[in-house]
């Protein structure tokens, strides 16, 4: 009966010593390649985006932007298009939004287009998902849909000064009937006064 026996280690540890080091050099072999890996990644999502910048980044002029454009005053509000869709553009300002009051259309897609005339804002419409910042120079896009009528608070959530805490506004959700009743008599709206 033969048996294998381990190969007898010298009395100063030299085998044990050589097997420690061929396996940390494995180790140090399978980490270089991961962080290689990763360095590539890396490169190649910096191209990517060089090369193909995202396609939604709009931006207006922050000194012109009551004078002309989409965000001059009397563009303000809530609006329904000519196709249809309901849009509300608004502007945020140290500490104010305009307008201080929206109306929206319950159950139907409503599209925020905003910007900020001086410093960082953002906003959240009460328990919805309708949440945004809002960057001086650069316009904020989203849809969403109010599920309930009812009013609901919009406050600023980005510190912007001293003034922040008092920067609200309100959104009124209309049913859809009254809404559109409402839209085709006016072309901006506003809240109803109480």
């Amino acid at each position: 009966m033969s048996t294998i026996s381990p190969t007898p280690a010298t009395p100063d540890g030299h085998h044990a010593e050589a097997v420690a080091v061929a396996a940390e050099r494995r180790w140090a072999v399978v980490v270089g390649i991961i962080m290689g890996v990763i360095v590539l990644l890396m490169i190649f999502a910096g191209v990517h985006w060089l090369s193909m910048p995202p396609s939604r980044v709009e931006t207006v002029n922050v000194r012109t932007l009551h004078l002309q454009g989409e965000f001059v005053e009397g563009n303000l509000g809530t609006a329904v298009d000519g196709d249809g869709k309901v849009t509300v553009r608004l502007v945020a300002q140290q500490y104010s939004f305009e307008p201080q009051c929206l109306v929206v259309p319950q159950g139907v897609p409503v599209t925020f287009r905003g910007t900020s005339a001086d410093a960082i804002h953002g906003f959240i419409v009460g328990t919805t998902n309708a949440n945004t910042m809002l960057i001086p120079g650069f316009v904020a896009t989203f849809t969403t849909t109010f599920p309930r009528a009812g009013e609901q608070l919009m406050p600023c959530h980005e510190y912007c000064g001293i003034g922040h805490e008092a920067m609200w506004a309100r959104v009124q959700v209309l049913p859809r009937e009254e809404f559109m009743e409402r839209a085709r008599h006016a072309e901006r709206m506003s809240c109803v006064p109480r």
